[in-house]
């Protein structure tokens, strides 16, 4: 019965995962019917309004699941959240220019907007669960060496974002004249569908580790 316990607080982080994936579908969905926007339309208004639905979700439920609970309280936590949105940011504005994303005014509103989306899915959730303790940033990011359940969730999604808005960014300098070729729309929509393909996977993950949980003898 402990062993069960266990798995099953092992899995209880995937709400977090649920919950943000239903926000960013929701948000979506009013953009579309309420707004009358998109991602080709208005590009820097719709990933504003991504930004703002989603900034809660993240903050509020990834803090739940915070290290060294009896050093830093939940508020610490979304604390420590909020100091990482725009570092986030500002690293992955940076990422993206030395990647080849154009720079120029017209540009900067989409930029800024879509910088702070991937810092919600990449290192906000890292800052509220782990805080400073650069071991645990090395050993996600850098090593990519997720050992419990937060860390699988925190991990798959990062790269996930990452790798959905590289590939995302492939269509951008071809000659066929779309409109949702333009920076970001493509590499928006690609880090969501990343972010959403890795939410997935560590379900997956997760819950096989939980029913490895419940098998292993004591």
């Amino acid at each position: 019965m402990k062993t069960k316990t266990k798995a099953d607080l092992s899995a209880e982080p995937l709400s977090v995962h649920l919950i943000s994936g239903l926000g960013l579908a929701l948000t979506l969905f009013l953009a579309h019917n309420l707004y009358s926007i998109n991602l080709v339309s208005h590009p820097s208004l719709t990933l504003f309004l991504i930004s703002v639905i989603q900034c809660p979700i993240v903050l509020l439920f990834c803090s739940r699941y915070r290290k060294n609970r009896e050093r830093c309280s939940y508020l610490k936590a979304v604390g420590r959240g909020l100091l990482g949105l725009p570092i986030g940011a500002l690293v992955n504005a940076l990422g993206a220019i030395a990647l080849g994303a154009p720079v120029g005014t017209q540009y900067f509103s989409q930029t800024i907007n879509w910088s702070i989306m991937m810092s919600l899915f990449t290192i906000v959730p890292a800052a509220c669960v782990f805080g400073s303790a650069w071991k645990d940033w090395q050993r996600i990011f850098a090593n990519t060496k997720p050992i419990g359940s937060v860390d699988f969730i925190i991990c798959l999604s990062a790269h996930g974002a990452i790798i959905g808005a590289w590939l995302g960014a492939w269509p951008m300098p071809l000659d066929w004249e779309r409109p949702w070729q333009e920076w970001p729309i493509c590499v928006s929509y690609g880090a969501m569908a990343g972010y959403l393909v890795a939410m997935v996977a560590s379900f997956g993950f997760v819950l096989v580790r939980g029913r490895l949980q419940l098998i292993k003898p004591d």
